[in-house]
């Protein structure tokens, strides 16, 4: 048994000490690499702003010029909170001039040729910076939303917050790799080649946005633009400037901490003839732009004077599918609580809301029912409310101009045999006379030929289309020019998971959530859409890359150096070129390229036709 037993002792002996080995030497190996290239600190790094008077508990507000004037008159911005109507600044903002934008590009180029050298390492410090900022200081960010835009703190949360958060956390883990060189295949005739793409910064970018969402909007194009190499320009919209100072504070703090320079990022508060300048100017290398189609045309021609490539969203008319077999009724009160968070987010000022709900006939009137009782319990209001932050579900709208219109696509729907269950008009809030709201609405058996199926609503109004069967679902989803976010709901069973499927790829638009709703934004997939929507992604890969000048190098490889290999002109393709050897030489070389080595031996081979039968100049035409 002894004698047995010694050799698999030994054995085992000898691999615990051969793992040990293995394990001591990958340790030294760390700690040698450590000492000859040590790790550069990416851990975040203190800093504090002043917070803005409005946002501290013991402001005194003067109240006494509450009302509802448009915030632009004269040429002058006064901010003011469209909740109620009180200004949020005594003194008025007065907007850049083109002047103005040549001094913020002019020092954001000087920045950026420093922060183009920067490691992946410093940016991610930066990212993690900001990161620790947005989760510490979270609540005044909110309040600062709030105030600024009409919504709710909890709409806030979600859309200014918690995708911000994701999107820094996604760049600093996964930022890099997408902005790595690229390696590609080559071919037969340059196999002796090494092909590669990478990632230049362009220089200095703008962002023009919309003022549903003044942070996350803020926040998004800084962190692409910086963790790309660039520098930006930010110009947001006019009716949420007063926040965007701020936001100003919290990025400039955090580039001056972690010894960056300031002028990386530039925010330009600008009325719309002015912006042309910004959107024309050659120190712009990309635009990002965000908001309406009108706006759209306007900043893609002025654009096109300076060929600044554009980057394009322009909000949709969303569509959400949902299922009628057995397990997706039964799944009833989930979907329609989704839903309801789709329609009704920030009052429904939401690019990628749910703007049309499609239901099959099964589940049809169970649905309706449901959402006409969770609308009629929707209760209205502002952060000003001493108890607000805890009894409110739809903020306000961030201004009143778009009401007539609304109330007037609700009355051309019922005229065309439209139902309206609740709501339908503007709201005249009790205790903010001055507040912008729009009643919640729920309308069903709308029709494709409505205008009201046709045109982007940005707001609280919830449309209900009948669905004859899946096919007339997709017709339906597909009838409008829009084509940005879509979503479809069913429990992933064995018969509704291929038809969830055929829903996603058939949908025309950029992203679809099955069984969500906007999921696609909250994971950093590439954002965008097609056909009305605009062109062009940002967020993801795709979003930096989009940032980035994507330059392909093609070079000799390394063995082939090491062999003596190398592009060489045969001299028959010499200038001057030798006629009618030179062309059959170029034909050789197409056929040694083209050629498909699966065919059989059977056609002539390539040196007999081209006069390259000699396996010296064969071999000298194959360096070329």
């Amino acid at each position: 048994m002894d004698g047995a037993g010694q050799p698999s002792r030994l054995l085992a002996d000898g691999q615990i000490l051969s793992a040990f080995g293995l394990a001591l030497t990958c340790f030294i190996a760390f700690i040698l690499t450590a000492i000859i290239w040590p790790f550069e600190d990416v851990s975040p790094v203190p800093f504090s702003v002043e917070l803005p008077p409005q946002l501290c508990d013991n402001h005194k507000w003067d109240l006494s010029e509450t009302s509802s004037e448009p915030e632009i008159r004269n040429d002058r911005i006064y901010p003011r909170c469209p909740a109620d109507g009180r200004l949020l600044i005594s003194e008025c903002i007065r907007p850049a001039t083109s002047a103005d934008i040549d001094r913020a590009i002019a020092s954001a180029e000087e920045a950026q040729r420093g922060w183009a050298k920067t490691t992946f390492a410093q940016r991610k410090k930066l990212l993690k910076t900001l990161l620790q900022y947005v989760i510490d200081h979270q609540e005044d960010i909110v309040v600062a939303c709030c105030l600024d835009s009409g919504k709710t703190k909890i709409d806030a949360c979600f859309g200014e917050i918690l995708v911000t958060v994701e999107k820094l956390q996604w760049t600093i883990k996964h930022g890099e790799k997408a902005l790595a060189p690229s390696y590609r295949s080559t071919n037969l005739l340059m196999c002796y080649k090494n092909n590669y793409v990478i990632y230049e910064p362009l220089g200095v970018v703008a962002a023009c946005f919309s003022w549903n969402y003044p942070f996350h909007s803020w926040i998004s194009n800084v962190i692409s633009a910086l963790f790309s190499g660039n520098a930006i320009i930010l110009k947001p919209s006019e009716q949420t400037c007063w926040s965007s100072t701020y936001f100003l504070d919290i990025t400039r703090s955090a580039l001056r901490a972690c010894g960056h320079s300031p002028e990386l990022v530039q925010n330009v508060i600008c009325l719309p003839d002015v912006a042309d300048h910004l959107t024309s100017h050659p120190g712009i290398s990309h635009i990002t732009f965000i908001g309406s189609r009108p706006v759209a045309y306007k900043v893609c021609a002025s654009a096109a004077k300076s060929l600044i490539p554009v980057t394009v969203e322009l909000g949709g008319k969303d569509p959400a599918i949902v299922l009628d077999d057995s397990s997706t009724i039964a799944d009833i009160d989930s979907i329609t609580s989704i839903l309801m968070r789709g329609t009704f987010q920030s009052a429904g000022q939401n690019c990628i809301g749910i703007e049309r709900i499609i239901a099959l006939p099964a589940i049809h009137d169970v649905l309706v029912n449901n959402l006409e009782a969770k609308i009629r319990t929707l209760r209205l209001g502002s952060i000003t409310h001493p108890s607000a932050t805890t009894d409110i579900d739809v903020g306000s709208m961030i201004s009143a101009a778009s009401f007539s219109r609304l109330e007037g696509l609700i009355s051309d729907a019922i005229s065309r045999g439209a139902t309206l269950h609740i709501g339908g008009t503007r709201y005249a809030h009790p205790e903010h006379p001055y507040g912008h709201y729009f009643s919640p609405t729920l309308l069903t058996n709308i029709t494709p030929d409505m205008s009201i199926a046709q045109s982007e609503l940005f707001a609280p109004i919830c449309l209900v289309f009948r669905a004859n069967s899946v096919s007339h679902a997709i017709d339906l989803a597909n009838s409008t020019s829009y084509g940005l976010g879509a979503s479809v709901f069913g429990r992933p069973t064995s018969k509704n998971t291929p038809i969830l499927n055929r829903i996603a790829r058939e949908v025309k638009s950029g992203m679809v959530s099955i069984n969500d709703f906007g999921s696609y934004y909250a994971c950093s997939l590439p954002f965008g859409g097609t056909k009305g929507s605009g062109y062009g992604r940002f967020s993801g890969a795709e979003g930096l890359q989009g940032l980035c000048n994507v330059k392909a190098i093609c070079e000799d490889a390394w063995w082939a150096r090491s062999l003596g290999i190398k592009t060489e002109i045969p001299s028959v393709l010499q200038y001057p070129v030798h006629g009618r050897r030179g062309w059959e030489a170029c034909k050789g070389i197409v056929g040694t390229g083209g050629v498909d080595r699966r065919r059989k031996h059977a056609e002539k081979p390539f040196g007999r036709e081209s006069g390259f039968n000699d396996s010296k100049n064969l071999n000298g035409h194959m360096k070329s």
